[in-house]
């Protein structure tokens, strides 16, 4: 990630319900559930920037200028060149003038409104014509200055036309890109990523297990969480070779981590024994070389100064 000159950080929150009388646990109505409501941040290389756990009742951007500061700086004293997206619940104006102060461009997801369905009118009209199978989708830019906020900003809209669907699906994108209104919808609907890394957290590392009685003790355990997380991530992106690459946490905890085998013990040497029925011998061999020339690498690398 050092020699890319951009970073995309994709900010989202998540539920994490508890069973017993946790430290700073709530009922939250929108996952209508007695849970802690963490926020989490990962870049476009999957790693997690950043979780904090917060009380279960408070609002999703709740404390999120706070939670980017330590990031955003410390990839501005890199020099690159960060962008952002997050979905509707992120759609504040403090957000937004954070990020045009720190140079951030952004795509947030918009509430709709009757103000933004009053821009997109010419678009409501059902096209002529026989439907198609394929969803017939168009895309329209304007500017829209909500009461809350102190200037205008663009917002895309996107119509989608549906075979069998009496109205179409509409959605709104507030953002400071410049880029056509397609780029900006594909660019923004790549945040789903982050939602896949937060299962993939749920599931294979069960970081939602946060049973201490103590908030700080929950806390720490969901950071230790996020530790594991991030090393399972890094054996993902610079361990596996291409034809796998695509293998979620959970693949990698079962088919390469937690495996078995028979130790044999000789005067000069231990081998292990391991079937080959979920990682093949060539594909095994490929992995222990990356992590061979990682090891190299790393050892020439500049010691960092605490």
């Amino acid at each position: 990630m050092s020699r890319a000159k951009k970073v995309v950080l994709d900010i989202d929150s998540s539920e994490s319900p508890v069973h017993g009388n946790q430290e700073g646990s709530a009922y939250n109505g929108h996952f209508e559930s007695t849970c802690y409501h963490p926020l989490f941040c990962f870049n476009n290389y999957g790693d997690c920037e950043g979780a904090v756990l917060r009380p279960g009742n408070v609002h999703s951007a709740d404390g999120c200028r706070e939670f980017l500061s330590p990031l955003v700086d410390r990839y501005k004293e890199m020099g690159k060149k960060l962008y952002l997206r997050g979905d509707a619940a992120f759609a504040s104006p403090d957000v937004y003038e954070y990020l045009e102060d720190n140079g951030i461009l952004y795509a947030i997801r918009l509430k709709a409104n009757a103000n933004l369905y009053r821009k997109i009118d010419h678009l409501m009209t059902r096209p002529v014509g026989r439907p198609s199978v394929k969803p017939k989708v168009f895309f329209h830019d304007f500017l829209y200055r909500a009461a809350s906020w102190k200037k205008s900003r663009r917002v895309i809209a996107k119509v989608e036309w549906h075979q069998g669907e009496l109205f179409p699906r509409i959605g709104f994108i507030v953002t400071n890109m410049s880029r056509t209104p397609e780029n900006v919808v594909q660019f923004y609907n790549n945040r789903a990523m982050a939602e896949q890394y937060i299962k993939e957290g749920k599931v294979a590392l069960t970081w939602t297990r946060l049973s201490c009685t103590r908030f700080m003790s929950n806390k720490v355990r969901l950071a230790l969480f996020v530790l594991a997380y991030n090393l399972g991530n890094f054996i993902r992106r610079f361990v596996l070779p291409r034809e796998v690459a695509h293998w979620s946490l959970t693949s990698i905890q079962f088919k390469l981590i937690k495996i078995g085998a028979k130790i044999v013990s000789h005067s000069r040497m231990t081998i292990f024994q391991m079937a080959e029925v979920a990682v093949p011998e060539n594909l095994f061999r490929s992995m222990l070389s990356r992590i061979h020339r990682l090891g190299k690498a790393c050892a020439r690398a500049p010691a960092l100064s605490l």
